[in-house]
């Protein structure tokens, strides 16, 4: 039987509040092709290209949320599995009606899901790009809904999410 883990400690030194992860930057095989996902599949707008090798999308008139290039992966592969790298990019919602549009944008291209989760901070979709990167389309409850453990610290779980349900968040009127 395996040791059981350590309980976690507080930080001593915490990093500020404040600090956000500002950019995903992926490479491609395949510029036009990922330009037409991730702007006409999940509705980014296309902020700057550069010829056929990078480009910058965005939400809201953002600089970039991601990045898309083919400076070393122009035509490649994707990574076969038992190899490091990025496993997803989350890509975060601002609400579950949001999260539902992305659902019904994904359904009306035809892409499949790999998975659908409910973690109790959060409810999640889970499909590939066309380059095969692990994308997370989510959207997370107000804080004060996290589930916590006994002593505080947050109690996730992986519960399936119905999408069915989550696409009646469109006609509802929530």
């Amino acid at each position: 039987m395996p040791p059981s883990p350590k309980p976690i400690a507080p930080n001593p030194r915490p990093l500020d509040a404040g600090v956000s992860i500002g950019h995903v930057h992926l490479k491609v095989a395949d510029l036009n092709r990922a330009i037409a996902f991730y702007c006409g599949v999940l509705g980014f707008d296309l902020m700057q290209r550069y010829g056929h090798e990078a480009a910058f999308l965005s939400a809201g008139g953002y600089h970039h949320h991601i990045a898309l290039n083919t400076w070393e992966s122009k035509g490649g592969s994707p990574p076969g599995p038992h190899t490091t790298g990025l496993y997803h990019v989350a890509i975060r919602y601002p609400t579950r009606a949001a999260l539902a549009d992305a659902l019904r944008r994904l359904i009306d291209a035809g892409i499949s899901l790999e998975g659908a989760k409910d973690h109790g901070v959060s409810e999640a979709l889970y499909l590939r790009d066309p380059d095969s990167n692990g994308i997370e389309l989510s959207w997370d409850r107000p804080k004060t809904d996290w589930p916590l453990t006994k002593d505080g610290h947050l109690d996730m779980e992986s519960r399936p999410l119905d999408t069915r349900e989550l696409l009646s968040e469109l006609t509802s009127g929530r």
